[in-house]
């Protein structure tokens, strides 16, 4: 299996502004990720960003950049932008890996690749994992998919699915945001369909299912680190990093 992960890194944010340069034990956070990357199988690790300052961030961590347009509308449409510049073939794979992601583990990126090579059929693959804690459930920036048992995607939703309509007990899967895509469908993306659903949820991904193509979803077992959106979720990933150090 060979797999190229593109890292989508803007310096733009509400909640934390240029967060991916922020220092986490010496380095800006975007070369974590990089370094998280290249811990996987991928045969080329890129990052995909439309600001000069983090290109500058990166310089003197040998890492490959792309600068793309600003006015994109979706990180899949960034990416869709890289792999035409990259040139890559339809049939390559592209792992999208967040780059607010410093933790996120090389194995998680292997398998959500892998998942997408073994079903010829589908055009992406997604992760998720079984909700432990009963308030994240409820908490809608948890975004949790219901998939069949071939492991297809059914429904991503902010709210709490499936519902116990008699109070019994079901398994509730919270959504993962990484992606792998084949470069062919990145290719014609833009051509499809803004969904209603997808503009109701505000979720992306529901406009893949809503015009007929299939997400495979990767059940993992163990958490898979800390996503950077906030102060709090900053000083989290800084107290990893530290105890890592002693």
């Amino acid at each position: 299996m060979k797999f190229t992960v593109v890292i989508p890194a803007r310096y733009a944010s509400t909640r934390l502004p240029g967060k991916a340069v922020l220092d986490i034990a010496g380095k800006p956070m975007v070369a974590h990720v990089v370094d998280r990357a290249s811990e996987s199988s991928a045969y080329r690790v890129v990052v995909a960003t439309d600001d000069q300052r983090i290109v500058d961030a990166l310089t003197k961590y040998q890492c490959e950049v792309v600068m793309t347009r600003p006015d994109h509308e979706s990180g899949s449409d960034r990416i869709a932008e890289v792999v035409a510049k990259l040139d890559l073939a339809d049939d390559d794979i592209v792992v999208n890996v967040q780059g607010d992601e410093p933790l996120i583990p090389g194995y998680l990126i292997d398998q959500v690749a892998s998942k997408l090579s073994c079903t010829p059929k589908a055009v992406m693959s997604t992760a998720a994992i079984k909700i432990q804690r009963p308030e994240e459930i409820q908490n809608p920036n948890a975004v949790k998919v219901v998939f069949n048992r071939l492991g297809e995607a059914l429904y991503f939703s902010r709210s709490a699915i499936p519902f116990p309509r008699d109070g019994g007990v079901a398994d509730v899967y919270r959504h993962i945001g990484i992606y792998a895509y084949r470069s062919g469908f990145l290719k014609r993306y833009h051509s499809l369909h803004e969904s209603q659903l997808e503009q109701v949820e505000k979720l992306e991904q529901l406009r893949v299912l809503d015009n007929g193509e299939k997400i495979m979803v990767e059940v993992v077992e163990h958490d898979t680190g800390i996503g950077v959106d906030t102060q709090e979720d900053l000083d989290a990933v800084r107290s990893h990093f530290e105890s890592q150090l002693k």
